[in-house]
């Protein structure tokens, strides 16, 4: 039932969108907070102009907008939060009830509470790892490909992963190219190569790979 506006899930996805402070994938938001936006809830929080889409590849990438942190520290401010049921819901109430007194009480902004996670990871971090570059790049090549064994442009890859600095995951991929269900090669017809796909190549044995394909393992 909308609330002001938002609905629950309206509303719990600004503040996921809030705590993550980046832009993320639908992939991404479902592993780590059992969270989509998408059809109905992503087309009204794009038309309230709360949250910004787009979609590099065959998956949506989601960012809060300077419009939809207002909004939420508004509502936070305010008390303006959708109703929720259960212990859990009383839980998850303290908790954004209790944000803006801590934001009083330390003179921040919802913005300095919740920043992206600057700590990075490994670039050697192990596939099955969650938080992992690799880990990431397997969910990303999953999206593009649909299935294990399709090629996959690393253009299209690198825009699902913008947070991940280009020589970081340029690691995680040379290091993914020796496990046995990876493999990366050049574009055979360097003609169709546009700009873009030139610069999210990846040097490997004195070659340029273009395209990146993933198997069952």
């Amino acid at each position: 039932m909308p609330h002001n506006g938002l609905s629950l899930p309206d509303f719990s996805a600004l503040v996921v969108l809030a705590i993550e402070a980046r832009e993320i994938s639908n992939t991404e938001l479902k592993q780590r907070h059992k969270l989509t936006i998408d059809g109905q809830r992503r087309h009204r929080l794009n038309t309230m102009k709360l949250v910004e889409s787009r979609r590099p590849g065959r998956v949506f990438l989601h960012v809060l907008t300077d419009s939809g942190w207002a909004r939420l520290a508004e509502d936070l401010r305010t008390g303006n939060i959708p109703p929720q049921t259960g212990s859990s819901g009383a839980m998850a109430r303290a908790l954004l009830e209790w944000l803006p007194r801590y934001m009083r009480r330390t003179d921040q902004s919802l913005a300095d509470v919740f920043q992206p996670d600057d700590e990075p990871e490994e670039p050697g971090d192990q596939p099955d790892e969650p938080g992992g570059v690799q880990a990431r790049v397997r969910g990303a090549y999953t999206e593009l490909a649909g299935r294990p064994g399709a090629w996959v442009g690393l253009a299209a890859l690198r825009a699902l992963l913008p947070d991940v600095p280009k020589d970081r995951l340029d690691e995680a991929l040379v290091l993914m190219e020796r496990l046995p269900d990876v493999n990366l090669v050049p574009e055979s017809n360097q003609k169709t190569l546009t700009p873009a796909d030139r610069e999210a190549a990846v040097l490997i044995g004195g070659q340029h790979k273009h395209l990146l394909w993933i198997g069952t393992p």
